[in-house]
């Protein structure tokens, strides 16, 4: 047997051996109410970003709308749900906890200047 044809033999071998790895995990899969949360709070943390792509190219400048820190917020707390009691997982806790906190406090700083202009105009 050639050399070329011993290494397609275990190439070939290797991705049996992980094909059938994956058919496994998938016939395992198990959707829990705590992976629905985690999956939504996936979908909606990813969705910001086609949010903010969406804005940038409407407006034709870089913005990040108010809606973009709400859906950050929204899908850092339903992961972080999902990693503390769902799964607890402390690396998913702190890859989710800064993002959230980013959020709340851009939300915050949004929410006082909304505020203050308004004292502004209705001074006027």
């Amino acid at each position: 047997m050639s050399r070329l044809t011993r290494y397609r033999h275990r190439l070939m071998d290797f991705l049996q051996h992980q094909l059938n790895h994956i058919l496994q995990a998938l016939h395992n899969f198990e959707f829990t109410p705590w992976k629905m949360v985690g999956y939504l709070g996936s979908i909606m943390f990813t969705s910001r970003w086609f949010v903010q792509l969406y804005y940038t190219r409407k407006l034709k400048r870089v913005v990040m709308p108010l809606s973009f820190w709400w859906l950050s917020v929204v899908g850092s707390a339903l992961l972080l749900s999902y990693f503390v009691f769902g799964k607890n997982d402390s690396v998913g806790i702190l890859s989710n906890f800064f993002p959230a906190f980013v959020s709340v406090y851009n939300l915050a700083v949004h929410m006082r200047e909304v505020k203050r202009r308004s004292l502004v105009e209705s001074e006027v």
